[in-house]
């Protein structure tokens, strides 16, 4: 018997199908940020087991030290984790860092006035990015490859801007973005707190974040839904660009010198805190407060190895296992 009209109408209500709306954001948004669970939970494990093994874990000292030691990875894994969101990555983030810092430092020991030497160094990172977000986005090359290049064109330009030797003498003040500390608490992992709260933001309460996340997940649909997404696609390298220029900030100010061959394997590091934080390689599903988890699990796994004594060659191959089984776990998940 055919349904009357007024019944398919009232199927159909607008409060049935805000109600059917709101139930889907909501199932969205549980599986989103359910992606942070085996993370944190292999966080605490971690944690527990160098508790019991070393004597000095728990002490505020050596958890500060682990904060700021992790602070310039986790800083430029924000703008990895908004990359391969996408389902891209960005390999010349550790090149992009040395070259920021060491022209940085060059341009202080010229003379040139610190805050506009640091602004400069913001610059760089965020015109490496721009470039390859516009090559990825217009020309259509493939992420990998472009900052594969890129990589190459950053170390290169940082070691004939140097010379191949590091850059020192810069105002002593500087050092207070790497070494200097408010209220005990080091400044690098106050960078690195304001920097995941805004990338927080951007990612979960702005229409942006839902175009990183779309683009992962489907972006020909994406782009039929209306969304811009070459420039969306040119602002999310952007953001990996300066990101990775704030980490050259922290950087230069730690060392106190600009080093053209800092930032070796950075780029590697990153795409393993992002992975061990949940994010999918494949885009679409992640956090950034899952790649912060990430990022300080990989810190406590290196300081408690240290305490332990582990030989470091050792530790590099543990650390390779666990990498190959988070990317499993996710993809068994997914």
């Amino acid at each position: 018997m055919q349904q009357p009209e007024g019944a398919a109408s009232a199927a159909t209500s607008p409060t049935m199908q805000s109600w059917s709306a709101r139930s889907n954001a909501g199932i969205v948004h549980m599986v989103r940020h359910s992606v942070i669970l085996f993370p944190l939970i292999g966080l605490i494990a971690v944690s527990l087991l160098m508790v019991f093994a070393t004597d000095n874990f728990l002490s505020f000292t050596n958890i500060m030290n682990v904060l700021r030691q992790v602070s310039i990875n986790a800083i430029i894994a924000i703008g990895m984790t908004f990359v391969i969101l996408t389902g891209g990555i960005d390999l010349s983030v550790g090149s992009v860092l040395a070259l920021a810092s060491t022209v940085a430092a060059g341009l202080m020991v010229g003379g040139m006035p610190p805050a506009f030497a640091l602004l400069l160094c913001l610059a760089i990172g965020l015109g490496f990015g721009v470039g390859n977000g516009m090559l990825v986005a217009y020309a259509r090359m493939p992420a990998i490859i472009v900052t594969l290049a890129t990589m190459g064109i950053a170390r290169g330009l940082g070691l004939i801007y140097s010379g191949g030797y590091p850059i020192s003498g810069m105002p002593f003040w500087v050092s207070w973005f790497g070494n200097g500390r408010i209220f005990d608490v080091p400044v690098p992992v106050i960078i690195m707190v304001v920097a995941y709260l805004v990338a927080w933001v951007v990612l979960e309460r702005t229409p942006f974040g839902r175009y990183v996340y779309a683009l992962g997940g489907n972006e020909h649909a994406t782009r039929l839904s209306g969304v811009r997404v070459n420039r969306a696609k040119v602002i999310i390298f952007a953001i990996s660009g300066l990101t990775t220029a704030v980490a050259a900030v922290v950087l230069t100010g730690r060392l106190m010198s600009g080093q053209p061959n800092a930032g070796v394997g950075f780029e590697l590091d990153a795409i393993a805190a992002v992975v061990l934080g949940g994010t999918s390689i494949a885009g679409g599903r992640g956090s950034v407060v899952g790649t912060l988890i990430g990022a300080v699990l990989l810190g406590i796994l290196n300081n408690g190895l240290n305490l332990m004594g582990i030989d470091p060659y050792v530790q590099t191959v543990i650390k390779g296992f666990i990498i190959l089984l988070a990317i499993y776990i996710g993809r068994e998940r997914r």
